[in-house]
């Protein structure tokens, strides 16, 4: 017997694949269980319809993490930041006050995880930030740390 599975089902497959296993196995353990569903025309085209919506909301989402990365692009922040001598900054700058600071100037919420601060700032003057808006979508942001 052929059947689609709902979830992922360890040494059988993943949610969504279909697989043949033995009639008292779907019987007894896949079906009543609702880890899979009998493999039939009408289920293989909800099934094919599902996973043709789920992709079509992937490309939304990628075409609008690559549309807020182009506008990323464009901008830059500045950060008033109080600086001892020299232009030192007491401790570093954050990912959380890139984030404030993008909200605030620009609109844009951005979460702080999608924010990678390769080396740490701890002076003034202007860095490039990188943010991973989506897996295919990666941008770098400008930076301007200046003292108050």
């Amino acid at each position: 017997m052929e059947v689609i599975l709902l979830q992922d089902v360890k040494a059988l497959g993943k949610k969504g694949e279909i697989v043949k296993v033995n009639d008292g196995y779907a019987r007894n353990f896949i079906l009543p269980k609702k880890l899979g569903i009998e493999a039939s025309k009408k289920n293989l085209s909800d099934l094919k319809k599902q996973r043709e919506d789920e992709e079509r909301e992937r490309q939304e989402i990628l075409k609008e993490a690559q549309i807020l990365g182009e506008q990323i692009k464009k901008i830059g922040v500045t950060l008033k930041i109080k600086t001892g001598e020299n232009g030192k900054v007491f401790g570093s700058v954050s990912s959380k006050e890139i984030a404030t600071v993008l909200l605030e100037q620009h609109q844009l919420e951005i979460d702080k995880k999608k924010i990678n601060i390769s080396d740490q700032i701890k002076s003034t003057g202007e860095y490039e930030v990188s943010v991973k808006l989506h897996p295919q979508v990666t941008v770098l942001l400008k930076v301007k740390v200046e003292g108050l």
